[in-house]
């Protein structure tokens, strides 16, 4: 192997039939190598693409012995000279297909060692063999891509709010513990015995800082971390555009984010949104799609059915309302792909009971505008009203769900528009965003017994509500948005408060006391009392939109080391056990749990 080598003059994925007959020095990695005796086709790949390399008959038989010897992966560089390929020997398939470079001089940099699955897309390995050998997997075409279409998006990120007066600004990633939501990773100070950092769940408190300091436009691409449950679009740390801004309300943040990311997906994706974004308030979000993160890109909208249970004879129905419960239902289209078996309305009925539904009732239209089968037989004289709702035609299927509790019924039944988008291949191209407003402020802990912040606790409430909100804190909405696209969050920011009193106040309806309020949060209340702006912002997730960008399901084609769905990195085997040296200069000593018999 050499140890000095021939630095590469193009790269694998640059040369095209302009550069015939001139020399290069091609550096990379062999992704295939076929050898046909006397002749070798080497296909040399690097980040820009890949080059075939030829070895002919007429070369010497050391370079035909370097060529013999050659396994994939070995990292090699090619001194040579392009050629351009017969008119019926060129490869549509490849960026480079118009060329060929004869190779003069092959040096081996490094070998590979057997290798545990091929470099090659069509042949995906489990994902625990991918991130244990993620430096072989980031070889990959596809991850190539989404690496660098992560790359685009956060570049063009910059460009876009650097152009619009933001600040760039780095805030601590060793901060004050301040938990009130998911469990923070504490960092233990050898220093101050006895005292922890936290690692920031976000930024939230220091961008309001920065806010009262005068910055008045702020973002960063933020590290986050919270020590929750890993599933396929969250893990223990992420990756999120952090955003804030002085002297604003709740359009100049929705305007500004609607014209960033019409910038991004024009830059990136070439893929024009519309100027405004769709905007429904979470009460017509959850009656209408079921979920606070409607996925818009299908129709299947719920409609409310007490008026037609009540006048109906299914008892169950009837019970439900009268005791102020609710009943919904949608419209299934007829469709070729799926059967409507019983086997199929069961395998739904499971997909509503995970969300609370007890069951899931039906009835199918029929010819001439009938309606048969299921519960139809409860609902004599009210068929026309009920296709007149749906506008249902000849096989559709109409499912209900009926519970006590107004969100599991539509959670419920969300569940079954989900599950019926993806079956009936009713799912649109493209991307869908949309605005969900008006949330509540606080939520009430069953477990606790006590009443929360729905998003945080720094939340404005809104003008209406703030002289009475302690009287019935469930009835308060908040100045909070959250951005949605194809079904999923993909941000969440509001106006925040700026009033030391009216933050206690809130603070008080969380059960945060006076004293507990300044021991957890006192540095942001002493600077509040320094005329802090009105102030907002909000924080898009950049691991989720990159992910919903390539078409894929889980971040972790997006990120280049994650984390498994255990927390845990195959790759390095973190988290690991660390040495009883460094537990002891840090005072720490660890107690496992009792093992059950």
């Amino acid at each position: 192997m050499a140890e000095h080598f021939s630095k590469r003059t193009a790269t694998c994925g640059s040369l095209t039939k302009a550069d015939d007959k001139k020399a290069v020095i091609l550096n990379g990695w062999v992704h295939r190598h076929r050898d046909h005796g006397m002749i070798h086709f080497i296909n040399l790949r690097d980040r820009y693409g890949i080059t075939q390399v030829i070895v002919d008959d007429d070369s010497s038989k050391e370079l035909q012995q370097v060529a013999l010897s050659l396994n994939l992966e070995d990292c090699i560089s090619v001194t040579g000279v392009v050629r351009a390929r017969p008119a019926s020997m060129v490869n549509p398939e490849m960026a480079t297909g118009e060329i060929e470079v004869k190779a003069e001089q092959i040096e081996i940099l490094s070998t590979c060692a057997p290798l545990p699955f091929q470099i090659d897309d069509g042949n995906v390995p489990r994902e625990e063999l991918r991130l244990k050998y993620r430096y072989l997997d980031l070889r990959t075409e596809g991850m190539k891509k989404r690496i660098k279409l992560r790359h685009d998006t956060v570049w063009a990120i910059r460009r876009y709010l650097s152009a619009r007066g933001f600040y760039e600004i780095e805030t601590p990633t060793m901060i004050k513990s301040t938990p009130e939501g998911a469990r923070d990773f504490l960092v233990p100070s050898r220093i101050h015995v006895g005292k922890f950092y936290a690692l920031p769940q976000s930024p939230q408190l220091f961008k309001q800082i920065l806010m009262v300091g005068g910055m008045d436009k702020y973002f960063q691409i933020a590290r986050c971390y919270r020590d929750e449950d890993a599933r396929g679009d969250r893990q223990p740390e992420f990756t999120q555009l952090d955003l804030e801004m002085s002297f604003v309300t709740r359009d100049d943040v929705l305007s500004t984010m609607e014209g960033l990311f019409g910038y991004v997906f024009k830059e990136v994706m070439d893929y024009d949104l519309p100027p405004t974004f769709r905007r429904f308030s979470y009460e017509e979000a959850m009656n209408t799609y079921g979920c606070d993160k409607p996925d818009l890109r299908f129709g299947l909208e719920l409609q409310d059915m007490n008026d037609l249970a009540s006048r109906s004879t299914f008892a169950t129905f009837k019970e439900i309302v009268a005791q102020g419960g609710h009943v919904k239902a949608l419209c299934a289209p007829h469709s070729e792909i799926v059967d409507f078996s019983r086997k199929y309305i069961t395998d739904l009925e499971n997909a509503a009971k995970v969300y609370g539904a007890h069951g899931l009732a039906w009835m199918k239209v029929g010819e001439n505008n009938t309606i048969n089968g299921g519960i139809s037989k409860f609902f004599e004289g009210l068929q026309g009203e009920i296709i007149d709702r749906f506008d249902a035609k000849e096989g559709d299927m109409i499912l209900f769900v009926a519970h006590k509790e107004w969100k599991k019924t539509c959670a419920s039944l969300s569940a079954v528009r989900s599950k019926l988008g993806k079956d009936l291949q009713l799912i649109r191209p493209g991307f869908e965003f949309c605005w969900i407003v008006d949330f509540p402020l606080f939520e009430y802990n069953e477990e606790r017994g006590q009443w929360e912040a729905a998003h945080h606790m720094f939340s404005m409430p809104q003008a209406e509500y703030i002289d009475t909100m302690e009287e019935d804190p469930g009835k308060v909405k908040g100045d909070l948005y959250d951005l949605v696209l194809n079904g999923y969050e993909v941000a969440s920011g509001s106006i925040r408060i700026h009033d030391v009193e009216l933050q206690k106040r809130i603070f008080r309806i969380c059960n945060f006391d006076d004293e507990t309020a300044q021991e957890r949060f006192g540095f942001l209340l002493t600077a509040f009392s320094f005329s802090p702006p009105p102030h907002g912002g909000i924080a898009p997730g950049i691991d989720r939109i990159v992910m919903i960008m390539a078409g894929e399901s889980s971040i972790h084609e997006v990120i280049a080391f994650p984390k498994n769905t255990a927390g845990i990195s195959p790759m390095d085997d973190s988290p690991s056990f660390v040495e009883e040296k460094q537990l002891e200069e840090l005072h720490l000593k660890i107690v496992y749990p009792e093992k059950k018999e």
